[in-house]
């Protein structure tokens, strides 16, 4: 291992005692367990966390939206980092930013987009801490521009076991087992990140529809090189001639000479919708097949079949589903299960047939994109690979689910690709050493780091990472 350590020691330093258990769970709220909640407000407190966190360990945790139980330590403690959330500084000249691990992307853009900088990588939501962001390795719609989160991290610190702090550098083991990592390495504090210039807070968006799942894929294949951003929304209800039938949207980062003249007052602007919060919960059954596949017939029909150039605010293009506060109760009280595979370019026959058998069974998903990814990542347990991702939302309630799904994911190990473990709710421990060939590797790393097993989440225990 190669890092710079420092022990984080403060006398002085105290942390609140953190009340009864609470419940925590995902983003898809399907197994949600108690741990009693610490918030550090500081790094010592943090380290003060980790020394007394007792038998079941702890795990850090930001916003919340990892959709299974990766953030969740059942019977244990929970690092709600959100409380270290300072921009320690800004270097616009080098477009670098360092910050806290509980700063959220949100923030970021905020502070940033007015200088001129944007984030290097975001996924579907901006509610997401850069600590967070490393160690799920996120991927956005650029993965085969600019890879994933983690390749642009220039330096972290490093929280371990033994309460010291360790400056990670890349190609460090322990920087590329944190990258991916789950959270299982240490608590991430700190990260300088190095980011994307802009000249305006606006996208330059072309959209078009796609027949069918081939022609969707030809498109991508043919055109994904000539735009830094693309993702397709696929209808996974419809079969027959139009199965996989989709609209695809590539776009890139508005230069300023295209915006009209209102809009060059103040081109760097972040204004981000937002709508009324969703119900607490709709009543069960009301996204059902004939729903979706109703909304599913709108949102393909209202797409244009071919539109270019059209100007989209960065929320709408890429986090419209954070302008509706706790959308995640619209499936109910039950939750609902993300699933994101990733197989290889080679292998576009294996992600037919899942399309097929989605379809079949009626899975009612009308989040549901897929994307190409470009080279993999240096994270050990990072889950890009070079090749076709698809992720879809499917209530949690739908009989055969978790049938389906195990099918599924013996097609996908079978093909030689991988489960994003950041979504995982459910996998068999026994397929994840087929998905991720480095695990054994990050065992190891992880026994000799830390052999008292300090950091634990209850997906840790399930899938026996």
């Amino acid at each position: 291992m190669s890092a710079d350590t420092s022990p984080v020691t403060s006398p002085d330093s105290t942390l609140a005692h953190p009340g009864p258990p609470t419940s925590v769970s995902g983003w898809g709220r399907t197994a949600p367990t108690t741990a009693r909640v610490l918030r550090p407000r500081s790094y010592e407190e943090a380290a003060a966390a980790v020394r007394a966190c007792g038998q079941r360990g702890t795990i850090a945790r930001g916003l919340g939206r990892a959709y299974g139980d990766a953030a969740q330590n059942a019977g244990g403690t929970v690092l709600d980092l959100t409380g270290l959330d300072r921009v320690r500084s800004v270097d616009a000249d080098a477009g670098v930013v360092v910050c806290d691990a509980g700063v959220s992307l949100h923030r970021l853009m905020e502070v940033l987009l007015p200088l001129g900088w944007f984030v290097p990588v975001t996924p579907g939501t901006r509610y997401v801490t850069v600590g967070g962001a490393i160690g799920a390795d996120i991927h956005g719609k650029n993965h085969h521009v600019s890879g994933s989160f983690a390749r642009h991290v220039r330096e972290l610190e490093l929280l371990t076991a033994d309460g010291t702090v360790r400056t990670l550098t890349p190609g460090s083991e322990l920087f590329d087992a944190t990258a991916g990592g789950m959270g299982l390495t240490g608590v991430i504090l700190r990260a300088a990140v190095q980011l994307l210039p802009v000249q305006t807070s606006l996208m330059a968006v072309d959209t078009e529809r796609a027949a069918d799942l081939d022609d969707l894929m030809d498109r991508l294949a043919s055109g994904d090189h000539r735009y830094r951003y693309s993702v397709a929304w696929i209808d996974l209800l419809a079969r027959g001639a139009g199965t996989g039938r989709s609209v695809l949207t590539r776009g890139e980062h508005a230069p300023l000479d295209m915006l009209p003249p209102r809009a060059r007052r103040s081109p760097l602007a972040f204004r981000p919708r937002r709508l009324p919060p969703a119900p607490a919960f709709l009543p069960e059954g009301l996204l059902g097949r004939a729903s979706v596949s109703a909304f599913n017939e709108l949102w393909y029909r209202r797409a244009p079949k071919h539109r270019t150039g059209e100007l989209q605010r960065i929320s709408t293009f890429f986090h419209p589903l954070d302008g509706v506060p706790h959308w995640n109760r619209v499936y109910g009280r039950g939750g609902f299960v993300q699933y994101q595979f990733v197989v290889g370019y080679g292998q576009e026959d294996t992600l037919r047939a899942i399309v097929r058998r989605i379809a079949r069974h009626g899975c009612p998903s009308f989040l549901a994109v897929l994307k190409r990814f470009g080279e993999a990542d240096p994270g050990w347990l990072s889950f890009p690979l070079p090749g076709w991702t698809l992720a879809l939302d499917i209530p949690a309630n739908l009989p055969g689910l978790g049938a389906l799904l195990d099918e599924l994911d013996e097609e996908v190990a079978d093909a030689g690709g991988r489960v994003y473990l950041a979504k995982d709710a459910r996998m068999r421990p026994e397929l994840v050493e087929r998905m991720y060939p480095r695990l054994a590797q990050f065992r190891s790393l992880r026994a000799e780091l830390d052999p008292s097993g300090v950091f634990r989440s209850d997906m840790s225990r399930r899938l026996g990472l």
